[in-house]
């Protein structure tokens, strides 16, 4: 549906720069106006004459954006602007430093009023270039923002050596290969680098991880594992639903994402599925290509995931020759 509104998760550890990419979003002369779900107004550090109009939970900026505490319901919040005048460009949602965003991602599929009027655009993650391998020792939660996210903004890179950028950059590519990568110093990423990217329903997968095809895993500390999976040979719709609901279902709290690329048999088109935790989503995106190999593929991002046994289900997907 072209007239969802696109949803942006932000994300990112306490002290990574989530506030000041905030700022630049709310503040900044891009031309859009944006909605901004966040836990606390005053975190932002906003200068009052900044804010046009507000009430009790919404904030209206000079620049058209708005700004939103969650004081109570994000379900709530989400079905309010819905009711506000005026076309919104896009929402952006700012989970806690020490927050999971897999509740907040879930919000866009459980509630059948916020699915059907916005779609999940991106979970985008802001990173501590100084400070992230630091935080990986001691904190799961870095850990999880990390594998969750779609883009990743490496922040504070005034702070670190190209040898420290490095070292930093290999470690996330090690816990989510899949993740598109930005650096900055002070949060100053281009707002179309973040927003409306169509990310989350891997429109652009195969353009931004040109290596999407290779089969590979990659492990780390925590038994934390990507794994990828593909066939050449067309799937059957109903095998593969019925095996994927099986396996969130009974591993679902290990599997943080899932994302695929699919060809159904006698299906034209390429079908994409996205999972956060247990709760999965999936649509048609536009007909393979004239001559390109129909190629499914499959990646997921978890906890102690069992390598052949996902191959053996994935492979029982397929139609017989």
């Amino acid at each position: 549906m072209t007239d969802q509104i696109p949803v942006t998760v932000l994300t990112g550890y306490l002290g990574a720069g989530k506030t000041t990419l905030l700022n630049r979003l709310l503040t900044g002369l891009h031309g859009k106006k944006y909605a901004v779900v966040i836990n606390e107004f005053g975190e932002l550090g906003v200068d009052n004459d900044l804010v046009v109009d507000s009430d009790e939970e919404v904030f209206e900026m000079n620049n058209g954006c708005i700004c939103c505490t969650v004081r109570g319901d994000l379900i709530r919040i989400i079905g309010g602007l819905m009711k506000r005048a005026g076309k919104l460009d896009g929402i952006i949602v700012e989970t806690t430093g020490l927050a999971n965003p897999a509740p907040v991602a879930q919000t866009f599929f459980v509630d059948e009023d916020v699915r059907a009027k916005t779609r999940l655009d991106a979970i985008v993650t802001v990173v501590d270039a100084k400070y992230f391998q630091d935080r990986l020792a001691d904190s799961p939660e870095a850990q999880d923002q990390v594998a969750f996210a779609d883009v990743i903004v490496l922040n504070k890179l005034d702070l670190v050596t190209p040898e420290e950028l490095a070292a930093v950059e290999a470690k996330i590519k090690a816990i989510n290969p899949y993740a598109v990568i930005h650096t900055a110093t002070k949060g100053d990423v281009p707002a179309d680098e973040l927003l409306g990217l169509n990310a989350f329903d891997l429109k652009r997968v195969l353009e931004n991880v040109p290596d999407f095809l290779e089969e590979d895993s990659h492990t780390h500390n925590e038994h934390l594992t990507s794994i990828s999976l593909s066939t050449d040979k067309p799937l059957a719709a109903e095998k593969f639903q019925a095996w994927i609901g099986h396996i969130l279902q009974t591993q679902g709290q290990n599997i943080l994402r899932t994302k695929g690329i699919l060809s159904y048999k006698n299906e034209e088109k390429r079908f994409a599925f996205q999972a956060v935790h247990m709760i999965a989503d999936g649509d048609f995106l536009g007909p393979w290509k004239e001559g390109e190999p129909r190629t499914s593929r499959i990646v997921f991002i978890g906890r102690d995931l069992n390598r052949p046994q996902l191959r053996r289900g994935f492979e029982a997907c397929q139609v017989p020759a």
